[in-house]
């Protein structure tokens, strides 16, 4: 649970655990109200730490988009289904969260980048990005009725959207010396899943590209990494056929979906300044399934 303090940490204190951080994040430290972890508690819920939270519509990204919002960041809800995304962020602003709704379509890749620009202009800045954006594709199928068509809708939004997201905030958090991307991966991209060869084999390559985008930027301020959740219970999860979620299920040695809460909460911390050593990671939330 976030911890949310009474008094903002002193000048003294802030300092001190300067000495622990890359001088590209200094600036960040100093300025920032929004943390959670090693920096101190929060005192300030003035909504100048800015997430874009993508996939926001529904599931995840709703979620984290939510927790975030409670927790003082402000967020931007972007999703392709645009109706939806903002009603998330009328929900955020009437419990009087700073929040805006935006269409966002990741295998469209001017409006992708426009959307982003329009964003950064709206809000100044753009500390965080949350990738939620995914599809399965047809599952419960063998890998050789595979039907090419939907492999390439599969890829075109879980990992080539994922690439897009990245370089349309890239320029700006490396810039400004500071930002966190972190894409939402599976357990099925370590592991792999019987009879969801698009999905497993593009969660796959978006943990790859992870790996790849973290080694290009380690002493900038920026930290790429990812989250690899086992079965979370979401409309997405709603709609597989109970033999595909019994099959993951089954592999868990809690013998259970992770909630929703369990996902935005570690989300918000891995997005925070207080993760400033880690890039490059695939982060578990499992159940116990993987240990590495």
């Amino acid at each position: 649970m976030l911890i949310v303090g009474a008094m903002r940490a002193g000048a003294a204190d802030r300092q001190a655990r300067l000495k622990n951080l890359p001088p590209q994040s200094w600036g960040m430290v100093l300025t920032m109200s929004w943390d959670i972890g090693n920096f101190g508690a929060v005192a300030s819920k003035d909504g100048g730490y800015v997430a874009l939270v993508v996939g926001a519509g529904s599931g995840i990204g709703r979620s984290t988009a939510l927790y975030l919002a409670s927790n003082g960041a402000s967020v931007i809800c972007a999703d392709r289904d645009t109706p939806a995304v903002q009603k998330v962020a009328d929900e955020i602003a009437g419990q009087k969260g700073r929040a805006m709704g935006l269409g966002l379509d990741v295998t469209d890749d001017a409006g992708t980048r426009a959307a982003v620009a329009e964003a950064q202009a709206k809000f100044g800045q753009i500390h965080a990005l949350v990738n939620c954006a995914g599809i399965t594709g047809r599952t419960n199928i063998k890998g050789h009725d595979v039907i090419m068509a939907d492999f390439d809708r599969v890829y075109q939004i879980n990992l080539r959207g994922a690439l897009v997201l990245s370089q349309a905030v890239l320029p700006a958090m490396l810039k400004q010396g500071y930002g966190r991307i972190l894409h939402v991966a599976s357990i099925a991209g370590k592991e792999g899943n019987a009879g969801m060869t698009a999905y497993s084999a593009t969660k796959a390559g978006l943990i790859g590209l992870v790996k790849s985008l973290a080694k290009d930027y380690p002493e900038s301020g920026v930290t790429i990494n990812a989250l690899a959740p086992a079965v979370v219970r979401t409309p997405l999860v709603d709609a597989l056929p109970d033999a595909t979620v019994k099959y993951m299920t089954d592999k868990i040695p809690m013998h259970r979906c992770g909630e929703l809460s369990e996902v935005a909460s570690m989300i918000a911390w891995i997005i925070s300044p207080a993760c400033s050593f880690t890039t490059g990671f695939t982060f578990d939330l499992t159940g116990g399934r993987a240990t590495y």
